[in-house]
């Protein structure tokens, strides 16, 4: 009798594990994600993260409550739950960290990117918001200074900046990151918002260092209105492509187009260059031929702190690039936006030689 007890419930257990099982199987269908296959990895890139809320925040200046972030939160909550199923080897940020460039923002972006921090490898991008008008991003060296991840084996290093004006570009504010996923070798660059020459022969350097490495960038202005708008309106509907225009560094800074001709276009190991900034052109991708007859896939995203970020599964036994926009905070696919009702801006694949750069063992 013990025994046929014993059975039925072990018989109940079992049935009760696989309806959970179902259960959870379900929900992951359900999203439209799945699983990543083997023999890929993904790239993790956050988009702007400006929905900070709180006192003195721009969404609710007369608040006296806590800075907080909740869709920023949620973001490197969900990287991390998704490491291995996702197979995340590397999260980028565009750019525009915070919305105010003060301390108690700062101190909400250090504590999201920290759960990521001997996790995953990241790097990010300093947007305009991240630093003054004339380049000054000592708040974010501050926080995410080079010192941080100088003993981490993928940081590659940073621009030095000039001794005269230590807060400007350097102090990790320019990096570049050496990761190999499946084989792959990988160069990773992040420059900041509208970076001036001098930033842009280091990247010339790094990206020629490293041409056996498949290059990606990030960066925080590359593709939307193509002149600087004159109305709201013409953030959204003026003509698009690689701005010709800029906001930061004054005289030093160079516009999207000055970057793409005096760098970007000179490499032929530059597949991907990732960028924000643009809320009202929200997802953009724009492919040109670079001077080694090289595609360089250019891709916006900006989803205004909304909850939608992109993941970039690399398929190297395909050559091909899964881009998948994913809701972290609605747990689902997305399909359009108020701006861009095309799911194909938000889910799509691209073509780039990587099975060429699989010279690097893991």
């Amino acid at each position: 009798m013990n025994l046929k007890r014993k059975s039925r419930h072990l018989l109940q257990a079992t049935i009760g594990l696989l309806a959970l099982c179902a259960l959870i199987y379900g929900e992951a269908k359900a999203d439209g994600l799945g699983p990543a296959p083997e023999g890929s990895f993904t790239i993790a890139v956050i988009p702007d993260t400006q929905g900070y809320l709180g006192a003195k925040t721009k969404a609710q200046p007369e608040s006296t409550d806590p800075v907080t972030n909740p869709v920023f939160d949620t973001h490197t909550t969900w990287i991390v739950n998704n490491i291995d199923s996702q197979r995340i080897v590397f999260v980028s940020h565009v750019g525009d960290i915070v919305d105010k460039n003060v301390p108690r923002q700062w101190a909400v972006a250090q504590t999201c990117m920290n759960r990521l921090h001997g996790r995953v490898p990241y790097a990010m991008s300093v947007g305009n918001h991240d630093m003054t008008a004339s380049g000054d991003s000592s708040l974010f060296q501050g926080v995410f200074p080079a010192s941080r991840y100088s003993d981490l084996p993928w940081y590659g290093g940073c621009f030095k900046a000039a001794p005269e004006r230590p807060n400007v570009s350097g102090n990790n504010a320019n990096s570049y990151q050496l990761i190999s996923a499946e084989g792959v070798g990988l160069v990773i660059l992040h420059l900041e918002c509208n970076a001036p020459a001098d930033v842009l022969q280091w990247a010339d350097s790094i990206l020629s260092k490293y041409s056996d490495r498949l290059g990606i960038m990030t960066t925080h202005m590359d593709l939307g209105p193509l002149l600087r708008p004159k109305t709201k309106k013409g953030y959204q509907n003026d003509p698009k492509g690689r701005m010709q225009w800029k906001k930061c560094h004054k005289g030093r800074g160079m516009s999207p187009q000055q970057i793409w001709d005096t760098c970007y276009r000179k490499h032929p190991n530059l597949a991907i260059v990732c960028s924000g900034d643009q809320s009202r052109t929200t997802a953009m991708y724009l492919p040109l031929k670079g001077d080694h007859g090289n595609t360089v896939h250019a891709m916006l995203s900006d989803y205004t702190s909304s909850g939608p970020m992109r993941l970039y599964r690399f398929l190297p036994d395909k050559d091909t690039v899964q881009v998948i926009t994913y809701n972290t905070r609605r747990k689902r696919l997305v399909k359009n936006t108020s701006y861009v009702p095309d799911p194909t801006a938000h889910q799509f694949s691209i073509k780039i030689p990587i099975s060429k750069y699989r010279k690097i063992a893991k």
